[in-house]
């Protein structure tokens, strides 16, 4: 089930001057947080929202898993 918003998309179309689509990055304002800041240490968070805890970890090779 896709239930992304498209305004909250971090792609948007551009149409350029010879009137082909394309995708093109355009920076949006989104409120960014550091991992550290959020981690604080740990290798493991806990995230509620909306009445169900997500869990946020960091791997072994550094990349972040989320999981219900």
């Amino acid at each position: 089930m896709n239930t992304h918003n498209p305004n909250d998309f971090r792609y948007r179309f551009r149409r350029p001057e010879d009137t082909q689509m394309r995708y093109e990055r355009v920076p949006l304002a989104v409120r960014t947080l550091s991992s550290n800041t959020l981690f604080q240490g740990e290798h493991e968070i806990g995230i509620e929202h909306h009445g169900a805890l997500y869990r946020l970890k960091i791997t072994r090779q550094g990349k972040l898993i989320l999981n219900k």
